[in-house]
């Protein structure tokens, strides 16, 4: 399992992707982002058009845990992209009130996250199938100041932690080069 961290446009994905390509031709691309907006859209389409034409995709951040057990054996390479627009889409899934939550909500939020995140990985360790996970480093910038972006920052800072531990590999990558952390 490897963990491929940094900030935005740090050449965090292009990194990830050509790990992928060197563990096999059948790769999996787990691609979490729901496109909103016509920036977004253009986002997806740039890595659409980077990675290799037969890589599968599975676009979506439920049952991934399920879709994986589902396909065992079928892929060299999982290539999940990215951690933090996974922990996003779940925050708006199950958040009762996500602009405004209350210490109650966040916990509860939280833990379904994190065990979303641990099922996914126990699929994973059961399927015996290379991992590559991208996540954005969130951790490093001032303190957000509205509270859902503070709470956002804590759930995915828990998340990543929970995927870095279970990592053989951790790389940062900053302005394109990935540095080796563990």
């Amino acid at each position: 399992m490897i963990l491929v961290t940094g900030g935005a446009r740090s050449g965090k994905s292009e990194f990830a992707e050509n790990i992928a390509t060197e563990k096999g031709d059948k790769v999996l691309y787990i691609a979490t982002s729901i496109p909103f907006d016509d920036e977004m859209k253009s986002r997806v389409e740039l890595h659409k058009n980077r990675r290799p034409s037969n890589w599968d995709t599975f676009e979506g951040f439920k049952d991934i845990d399920k879709f994986i057990y589902a396909n065992k054996g079928k892929y060299d390479c999982i290539l999940f992209d990215c951690i933090t627009i996974f922990v996003t889409n779940l925050i708006f899934e199950y958040a009762k009130n996500p602009d405004n939550m209350s210490r109650e909500d966040f916990n509860i939020t939280q833990d379904k996250i994190i065990n979303d995140m641990e099922n996914i990985l126990l699929a994973i360790e059961k399927i015996n199938t290379e991992i590559v996970f991208v996540t954005n480093e969130v951790g490093m910038g001032i303190v957000p100041e509205n509270k859902l972006s503070r709470q956002f920052r804590d759930i995915a800072g828990k998340v990543n932690q929970l995927v870095a531990k279970k990592s053989d590999e951790v790389y940062l990558t900053v302005c394109g080069i990935p540095m080796k952390i563990k």
